[in-house]
């Protein structure tokens, strides 16, 4: 039996047990993969004479609970790689899990009733002491997450120790469901993505590129504000260059195939640092020259197992808010505090007020020497000491050529989404022997700070959707109102008004369809359009507009200036 304090994740490792254990009642050929818990529920992977249906679902529950009715007990058995290869001899899976296993180490396999599975536990005493579960979902997932080996079906539950805790939790999942950014991205017309391009590749539509350019654009404005110098570098370079970075050697299960060019090959670029390193070697860099602050919204590319793909939060194809600073070693500190306070005016403007952040440490593969990453993470430790941020530390999660501070925005529904991130890099200089002449006159290597505020461009787009569920503030809104005119006779009156808007600075369209008022309305309330500017007779004679709001607040009539005056105040504030 497990301790309280992680009874929950052996409660739901039980019932992806007992979850197994009816889909043997129901498919006796049934092959099993694995079954774990999750930070949120359990599944388990299996291959099955026909593909499951959201129909079984229900059946499954009902054996589950059937099973958890019997109170039957949890046993654990120890045996050598023999026996449990005699156990599992009909489970081609399992038997792959077991000849992987160092020869020598005790194998536990659990039973409850007639169901046995092998586990390294702990499980609860018996099936009886399960809470309130829910089967959730089916999905498709290879083995061992290999696209190569066979597609097995998942099934996803979850399990909580009180009735009103699962309600919480299925509640969250509809709230989640009707943000999906993959859904609203294609309701709103912000972008897609297609298989004859290729998976995890984005086409960005009229209405998503419009808020993308409005983020780029206050993007460059804040970073130019602090200092920064706006580059750009190509999309592919030669392959030699990430062998020396140390990306071919530690990176390369993300790197493209290399392309032949000229006899020579070239690969499309997985990160912008090596760029910004050539152009920096291309003069001599004096002590007074540094720091040096150059910003650039790169794109680039890395391959993603197609199983991992998720709509814009996880792609092949990406833009960063990249950018490197190089400085002198005194000088990492003030830098480094620079940047968090950047990140946190940028959050703080996109609307995101919690976040978690992380220093994350050393990883198992890693370039350079012990010391200069202890170095190199005591800094980042100073300074988030000194800002008086709190923070965990999240080991073996640096990047190989340096620690890194991870920070994790939080959405609406208090999920995290990686987010600004600030890498110390002393590797890469002395790789690439990035020096600057210090003050006596001798070359000295530089610091590296590796920083984004945002994130990319595609993951930041998905937190936004799901965190206003679509509805953007008013200065982020790719359409921000809508002139409906009622009639007709009213379209040219719409017209001018739409080109007055424009002329401020407005994104504003006219919904010209011969459709009553009221579908014009409710398209844009579906559109999640922040205004609705109705005019007919009355508002032509005045000059004025019937503002309603996508809420469905109903505003009155409001002369043109006092609309513009609302909606650039909307603006200016960022609300």
């Amino acid at each position: 039996m497990a301790d309280d304090s992680d009874k929950l994740e052996v409660m739901r490792h039980s019932a992806s047990h007992v979850m197994a254990e009816a889909v043997k009642a129901l498919f006796p050929e049934a092959r099993f993969g694995i079954g774990p818990p999750t930070d949120e529920g359990f599944y388990y992977d299996f291959e099955l004479p026909r593909p499951l249906t959201p129909e079984d679902l229900p059946t499954l529950e009902a054996k589950m609970r059937e099973i958890v009715a019997a109170d039957l007990p949890f046993h654990r058995e120890e045996c050598d790689k023999a026996r449990a290869r005699q156990v599992f001899a009909d489970q081609p899976y399992k038997l792959e899990l077991i000849d992987d296993m160092p020869d020598g180490e005790v194998i536990s396999i659990y039973r409850q009733g007639s169901f046995v599975d092998l586990c390294r536990g702990p499980h609860l005493a018996t099936t009886g002491q399960i809470g309130p579960f829910k089967l959730l979902s089916i999905a498709g997932a290879y083995w061992r997450g290999d696209e190569r080996r066979p597609m097995l079906q998942r099934i996803y539950g979850t399990a909580f120790e009180t009735q009103e805790a699962l309600d919480e939790y299925l509640h969250r999942l509809e709230e989640a469901e009707k943000r999906d950014h993959r859904k609203l991205g294609k309701e709103l017309d912000l972008y897609s993505i297609h298989e004859e391009a290729g998976p995890g590749l984005v086409l960005w539509h009229p209405k998503g590129a419009m808020v993308r350019q409005v983020i780029e654009d206050f993007w460059k404005q804040e970073h130019l504000k602090r200092g920064y110098e706006i580059v750009y570098t190509p999309h592919i370079f030669k392959a030699g260059l990430w062998k020396t970075s140390g990306h071919w050697e530690m990176y390369r299960d993300s790197l493209y195939s290399p392309m032949d060019v000229d006899g020579q090959d070239y690969i499309v670029k997985p990160m912008n640092c090596n760029g910004h390193i050539l152009m920096y070697k291309t003069k001599v860099r004096s002590y007074r020259d540094l720091p040096m602050r150059w910003a650039e919204l790169g794109t680039v590319y890395r391959y993603e197992r197609s199983g991992v793909l998720h709509g814009l939060a996880r792609v092949r194809g990406f833009t960063q808010d990249d950018a490197h600073i190089f400085c002198r070693p005194d000088q990492i500190e003030d830098e480094v505090i620079g940047v968090l306070d950047l990140a946190r005016f940028m959050m703080q403007s996109f609307g995101f007020a919690d976040y978690q952040i992380l220093l994350s440490t050393r990883p198992e593969k890693y370039a350079g020497t012990i010391e200069v990453w202890e170095q190199a993470t005591a800094i980042l430790k100073r300074v988030l000491d000194h800002v008086e941020l709190p923070y965990e530390i999240d080991p073996g999660e640096g990047v190989f050529y340096g620690p890194k501070i991870d920070v994790k925005l939080k959405d609406a529904l208090g999920r995290a989404w990686q987010g600004p991130t600030i890498q110390v890099d002393f590797n890469l200089p002395e790789r690439f022997e990035v020096t600057y002449v210090g003050q006596d006159g001798q070359p000295h290597l530089v610091a590296m700070i590796h920083r984004t505020v945002l994130g990319s461009m595609e993951r930041f787009m998905a937190c936004l959707i799901e965190h206003y569920a679509g509805a953007f503030p008013v200065w982020l809104a790719p359409v921000q109102a809508v002139v409906i005119p009622i009639a007709d006779r009213h379209l040219e009156y719409a017209r001018r008004l739409e080109a007055e808007l424009r002329a401020e600075g407005l994104r504003v369209q006219v919904d010209a369809r011969s459709e009553r008022m009221n579908a014009k309305i409710r398209e844009a309330q579906l559109q999640k359009v922040p205004y609705m500017l109705v005019v007919g007779d009355k508002e032509v004679e005045a000059s004025a507009v019937a503002v309603r709001l996508r809420s469905g607040q109903d505003l009155g009539t409001q002369t043109l200036a006092e609309f513009k005056a609302m909606a650039r105040s909307a603006i200016a504030a960022r609300e």
